[in-house]
């Protein structure tokens, strides 16, 4: 993990604020949870981790159920026609997120996560699947799914949490924990990691702090959770990316 920033560092960054709505969104549109613009060719991705677990709905029962293979959810797509300030890889215009909506207890956070960049005309030259397979009933936790949503994104500048002040000053004041003035708290692109408990930066394999890429907190319940981010590397062939989540 990262340490602390310096105190020039923790300065204003633009961020998307995603301002999902509840919709009904097209291949072609900005979604939470709406059909993703998936290449025909590429196979739809499942999770086979063997002890991922949800409770089943019906009667109440508190014994976890344990599938098998499982087909992943779409969970994020991000064109970047609405996404204004957000640098995408060069030739790339689609950010999609997918992810095993099963609880997973041997990884960074309940949920486990893939990210994908695409080309949107590429994609619709070469063929789009028509449908993405969808995860029945024991197959995913509700908590973990988002509502389908149209997104209506706005610019915002964002300034980092109070927790990342904190570090800063070595935790110098236990009053400047948590929300800072001008910290936007929302799912969005860009901008400072929307923390609920102390930072938890990643470092790529080459040992640079990663960039934040994207927050999903507030319009996902994802249990407790106080949220769900995303970090890439820039500096290293192909963005490395990776992730971390906390809780209330």
């Amino acid at each position: 993990m990262s340490e602390a920033f310096t105190t020039a560092e923790l300065s204003e960054r633009q961020a998307v604020v995603l301002n999902a709505e509840p919709g009904s969104p097209g291949a072609r549109e900005s979604s939470l949870g709406g059909p993703p613009l998936w290449p025909a060719d590429e196979p739809w991705p499942y999770c086979a981790q063997e002890e991922h677990w949800t409770y089943g709905s019906a009667g109440g029962s508190s014994e976890p159920i344990v599938p098998g293979a499982v087909p992943m959810v779409p969970i994020l797509q991000l064109f970047a026609r609405d996404a204004p300030g957000l640098e995408f890889p060069a030739g790339k215009d689609v950010l999609q997120v997918v992810w095993c909506a099963l609880n997973h207890d041997d990884g960074p956070f309940l949920v486990s996560p893939r990210l994908y960049w695409r080309n949107e005309a590429q994609v619709v030259a070469d063929g789009a699947q028509a449908e993405a397979p969808v995860a029945r009933e024991g197959e995913y936790d509700e908590d973990n799914v988002p509502e389908l949503s149209v997104l209506a994104p706005t610019v915002v500048r964002d300034l980092p949490s109070g927790w990342e002040t904190w570090n800063s000053r070595g935790g110098e004041d236990e009053d400047d924990e948590g929300e800072g003035d001008g910290h936007v708290i929302a799912s969005k692109a860009g901008g400072w990691p929307a923390w609920t408990q102390p930072p938890n930066w990643p470092d790529c394999a080459e040992g640079h702090r990663m960039e934040h890429l994207l927050t999903l907190t507030g319009d996902i319940q994802l249990g407790d959770c106080g949220g769900v981010y995303f970090f890439r590397c820039r500096r290293c062939p192909g963005e490395p990316w990776d992730w971390r989540g906390d809780c209330h």
